[in-house]
């Protein structure tokens, strides 16, 4: 397997790219998001990677991070979800909120996604509901979910609101559910405030 490629970009579209890596071009499909944030042609890149072995053809596709890596991986281990449906997902939700999605039962986030119906999104919920939310209850991000990713102190800010009021007392659902609308931006501390403040109008 190739786990990632860094070298000089030769092509780039919207939804594909060409990656120069000691003399050999790799042609890797990204979803649009990551195709938009990576450099002209000409300069230098690096993508994390997962390759599709078919009866007629291999594919490369490439993500930013190592998250959206094991993202897609688990997602593509959905009943239904192919590569391209993966890659439609990744596009529209960033790991953090597809986790929260899954673990607030909001099927809904994954119908923005092109190719995605709402029996589909109901699958990817249900099929992962169980393995995601464990996670974000204890304060781990995606990546870590999946087994690649960084220790848990250093989990997104979202997650870690969610560990916090877990801690407190809520269920992983409830938390999630609570700080999905919010501003990943946000300070963790400012997160718990807003989170707790929707919760108590309820």
């Amino acid at each position: 397997m190739i786990y990632c490629l860094n070298g000089k970009l030769i092509k780039k579209t919207l939804d594909m790219v060409v990656i120069s890596c000691a003399g050999v071009g790799y042609q890797v499909l990204v979803p649009a998001s990551v195709a938009a944030a990576l450099p002209a042609v000409g300069g230098e890149a690096m993508l994390y990677t997962m390759m599709n072995v078919t009866e007629t053809d291999v594919t490369l596709f490439g993500f930013a991070t190592e998250e959206q890596q094991t993202c897609f991986k688990m997602l593509t281990a959905v009943s239904g979800v192919g590569p391209k449906v993966g890659l439609a997902i990744l596009n529209v939700l960033s790991p953090e909120r597809i986790a929260l999605a899954v673990s607030a039962g909001d099927h809904k986030a994954f119908t923005a996604a092109n190719g995605v119906g709402p029996k589909l999104a109901q699958r990817i919920t249900l099929e992962l509901k169980d393995k995601v939310g464990k996670g974000l209850a204890e304060g781990l991000s995606l990546g870590d979910v999946g087994g690649m990713g960084a220790p848990a102190a250093a989990g997104g800010a979202l997650s870690q609101a969610i560990a916090a009021l877990t801690s407190l007392g809520y269920s992983a659902g409830e938390a999630a559910a609570a700080v999905a609308k919010l501003d990943e931006s946000l300070p963790v501390e400012e997160m718990i405030k807003l989170a707790l403040r929707g919760m108590a109008r309820r």
